[in-house]
């Protein structure tokens, strides 16, 4: 078998300019689509060049499953003071926001400066340092990568929030034990499901592909059962509920759930689509035949509704 070669092409071959290039080349769906798989968050752009407040970001992007701003800065050369200054200004200005710093080369101390934001500030914040590539084999068009020089330590975070938090009960403990198996059990079956880092809550969160719409995977104590909602929220969630439920409404008894519940909730901020099962999360006994109705339920609730929200 005759093996290709990798050869590494200069970045500005392909992109002169950052803003007028790179940026829009980035911001593209299938691009974007990329990143998000480096990262493993769902990313949905907002804007270029857009203002935050007195802030400017070269892509503004929404992490689809809490609805928080994703700023991404790129440098088409090697990272300099300048932009560490920006991605500063960014965190010190925002509440809750994740920084990706995309760049051709980064400097030990660039490394290091990302390194030690993401040791240091809570989970409300995270820094991502990204170094972009391009190559070819042979004659083939080039190919781009994204390589991770830099991330948050989730598990030190959670550490963190855990200790500091001595309110935290023991059912808050399983529930974060209990999203944790979760996870495990999604991975280790390969599904397309992906749920977010466990938290010391009663849900876990998974991307369907769109700001405000959030799918969930829930557990309740007091009726001893388990429940996934597709969740509409925002100023137009009641308009884009009627629009779902329009569309959707009649063929998801079929491809989703027969026990689907639609709920307008008229009155208030939000609306909803739920599956509910009578379970008990606490016996532990359990937990495998509970983990597979959620696996085997997202997934028909995301391949259904996914591309149905894309379009609304």
């Amino acid at each position: 078998m005759k093996l290709g070669r990798l050869e590494k092409l200069d970045l500005r071959t392909y992109w002169k300019k950052e803003s007028t290039d790179f940026t829009p080349w980035l911001a593209k769906e299938e691009n974007i689509q990329l990143l998000s798989e480096t990262i493993g968050i769902e990313l949905e752009v907002q804007s270029q060049e857009e203002s935050v407040g007195p802030f400017s970001a070269d892509i503004l992007c929404k992490d689809t499953i809490n609805d928080h701003f994703v700023l991404i800065e790129n440098q088409l050369e090697k990272t300099d003071h300048t932009h560490l200054g920006q991605i500063m200004t960014y965190a010190a200005g925002l509440d809750a926001v994740t920084i990706i710093w995309i760049s051709q080369k980064f400097t030990d101390e660039h490394r290091a400066a990302l390194d030690w934001l993401n040791r240091i500030t809570d989970d409300t914040f995270t820094f991502f340092g990204i170094e972009i590539e391009l190559y070819k084999i042979g004659d083939s068009p080039p190919a781009p990568m994204f390589n991770i020089v830099s991330k948050p330590n989730d598990w030190t975070k959670q550490v963190k929030r855990s200790t500091n938090s001595q309110t935290e009960t023991d059912t808050k403990l399983l529930q974060q034990e209990y999203w944790q198996g979760l996870k495990d059990y999604l991975e280790v079956n390969k599904s397309s499901i992906k749920t977010q880092n466990p938290l010391l809550q009663h849900w876990t969160n998974i991307a369907i592909g769109r700001s405000n719409f959030h799918l969930s995977a829930t557990v309740n104590s007091r009726d001893n059962s388990i429940n996934i909602w597709l969740n509409l929220m925002g100023e137009q969630a009641k308009k884009n509920f009627d629009k779902l439920y329009e569309t959707a409404y009649e063929n998801s008894f079929k491809e989703v759930n027969e026990d689907l519940v639609w709920d307008r909730m008229d009155g208030r901020k939000m609306s909803a689509v739920m599956l509910k099962l009578p379970s008990d999360f606490t016996d532990r006994n359990n937990w495998n035949n509970q983990f597979q109705w959620f696996k085997e339920n997202l997934e028909r609730f995301s391949k259904y509704f996914k591309p149905i929200i894309a379009n609304l």
